[in-house]
């Protein structure tokens, strides 16, 4: 017996596997990030520093919203808000895709 999916379906299944998939690999760079800063990676590094230019702007308006004096908690803090904001948007646009 053939099973026949309806175009449609399928395509709108497939874009919203790669929005949570975005959404995934953004909450990773996160995730990085704060372990880079907590493990106490040297900051002069090029790896560091790549990985810092891409979480602070995928951080959005996370940094700050939490002043916390100790700054390796403040990073976990903030960007771990951040790494959970992108999971939460992109399965929330991935169900309306589908």
């Amino acid at each position: 017996m053939v099973t026949r999916r309806w175009h449609g379906t399928s395509t709108r299944g497939s874009a919203a596997r790669i929005i949570t998939g975005i959404g995934a690999l953004f909450a990773i760079i996160e995730v990085v990030y704060i372990l880079l800063v907590v493990l106490g990676a040297n900051a002069g590094n090029a790896f560091v520093q790549f990985i810092k230019s891409l979480a602070e702007p995928l951080a959005l308006f996370f940094p700050g919203l939490f002043p916390i004096a100790n700054p390796t908690l403040n990073v976990l803090v903030n960007y771990g808000l951040a790494a959970v904001f992108w999971l939460v948007v992109a399965s929330l646009v991935a169900r309306l895709v589908r």
